[in-house]
């Protein structure tokens, strides 16, 4: 190994970079070591070396500008930009909301070439979103610098979307260095090559086993109604009158295993909605779901939902909720009812230009793992598979997915509406699709109704072979 290699292995270790010993991560696995660069950005000696070391595993690659994943891996960018006289251009984390409302900043040409460097590889996910960000600029993307390569199977899971990945050092040089110098014993280096030999993400389990390992008795019930109905078909009722809520209601029932309304958009609500729409539910078995999008404080939240004209919490069974508000929303709605209920978090949105960034719905995740008692799932959409895929690796396989913006025959609406096909919906991950226009809006509901039941249910039962 070459002295520059080794050296930094050494000056990382020294200056707690790389820590050796039992960590929790994220995921709730616990890790035998954990890499934490995010402080090398006060040792300069430290910062001359990699970008010296960035610079020689760059001699043979062919690229107009270069680019680092924020925020380690920017300034190592910014400095070897310099050293190469190569133009640097960056990510930003979210749109600008001023000014020229730009998404990548710096100067560049459509079609040239951009290179990135980051930090670490672990599952590739941020490698793929920031490809995704520059491509949407008209840039292209080849080749991904790591400092550290800490993944199971890195390159090749960036070789699926034809991507070439090149590393500084790896996690066994590390092991090599650390257990030569005595830094690291022989065990402990044992754990680490076992741990980073195990498969970071893990397939989705058949749906059976999802349902026998959710211990949630609200989640539970949704997915036993799912298979008890053959139904995967959530349908979006937002319409104003209730002569037509009920006529849509009652040809589509059958083929529903739950129906989303929107109570406050009723122009004639009176006292005899909720006894007509709880006594429908049980004659065509499916579920009621109030789409009130909570997201105030605790306070006004829990009266939103408790009393005033409508009493949701007396009928709903789940309601959606956004986190803007923060956690304590969830304690609002749910602390010290009487009755069972749970929420749907909104983690994405698929109308267009919507304002929820990446890290929000990380944010929202977190909040969601750790409150599965009143957390059955998210609503969240996916611009096309792969990308549905990797939102539906973070969700707990013990939570469920639900993704709105599925339609049969369109792709958009002329209003922001952004819509997938069914069969992409399911293939990525979603274990039921929210239907709204697509049957309300048809000639005859019911039989639109069958129709996007039959496709989706076809769709999961393929899935869960």
């Amino acid at each position: 190994m070459e002295t520059g290699k080794k050296t930094l292995i050494l000056d990382l270790h020294k200056i707690g970079a790389l820590k050796f010993g039992e960590f929790k991560l994220k995921s709730g696995a616990t890790s035998p070591f954990y890499i934490d660069l995010r402080s090398i950005i006060s040792y300069p000696a430290i910062i001359k070396n990699i970008v010296s070391l960035l610079k020689a595993e760059l001699a043979d690659k062919k690229f107009d500008v270069i680019t680092g994943i924020p925020y380690t891996a920017l300034p190592l960018a910014a400095q070897v930009s310099v050293e190469i006289d190569t133009p640097l251009v960056y990510q930003r984390k979210e749109v600008k909301a001023y000014g020229t409302g730009k998404l990548i900043e710096g100067h560049f040409k459509e079609g040239q070439t951009c290179l990135i460097i980051d930090d670490l590889i672990t599952t590739g996910e941020s490698k793929f979103e920031a490809a995704e960000g520059m491509e949407h600029a008209g840039l292209k993307v080849h080749d991904f610098v790591c400092l550290i390569d800490r993944s199971f199977n890195g390159e090749e899971i960036l070789a699926t979307k034809g991507y070439k990945l090149s590393s500084i050092i790896t996690v066994e040089d590390m092991i090599s260095v650390l257990g030569a110098e005595g830094k690291l014993d022989v065990e402990l280096a044992q754990k680490v090559r076992e741990f980073v030999a195990t498969p970071v993400d893990k397939p989705l389990k058949k749906f059976a086993d999802r349902v026998e390992s959710t211990t949630s008795p609200m989640t539970r019930k949704l997915m036993d109604a799912m298979l008890r109905k053959q139904s995967n078909l959530v349908l979006s009722l937002d319409v104003e009158d209730t002569a037509s809520f009920f006529e849509i209601l009652e040809a589509a029932g059958p083929e529903i295993f739950m129906v989303k309304t929107h109570v406050d958009i009723m122009k004639d609500f009176n006292g005899s909605f909720v006894p007509r729409l709880k006594a429908l539910a049980e004659r065509h078995d499916f579920i009621i779901f109030e789409d009130r999008k909570f997201a105030d404080i605790g306070s006004t939240v829990r009266k939103q939902f408790r009393s005033g004209v409508y009493k949701i919490a007396d009928w709903a069974e789940y309601v959606t909720v956004h986190m803007i508000a923060g956690e304590a929303i969830l304690d609002g709605l749910f602390g010290d009812l009487e009755i069972p209920r749970s929420g749907f978090l909104l983690a994405r949105m698929s109308a267009k230009g919507n304002l929820i960034s990446e890290t929000y719905t990380r944010q929202v995740l977190e909040v969601g793992k750790r409150r599965k008692e009143c957390v059955s799932g998210y609503i969240g959409h996916g611009a096309n598979v792969d990308d549905i895929k990797r939102f539906r690796n973070k969700i707990p396989q013990d939570q469920l997915l639900l993704m709105p913006g599925v339609n049969l025959d369109t792709k958009g609406d002329g209003l922001g509406q952004q819509y997938l096909t069914v069969e992409d919906a399911i293939e990525g991950g979603a274990d039921a699709i929210i239907v709204g226009r697509g049957i309300v809006a048809s000639a005859d509901p019911g039989a639109e109704a069958k129709r996007y039941r039959e496709a989706a249910w076809n769709a999961f039962q393929s899935k869960n072979k």
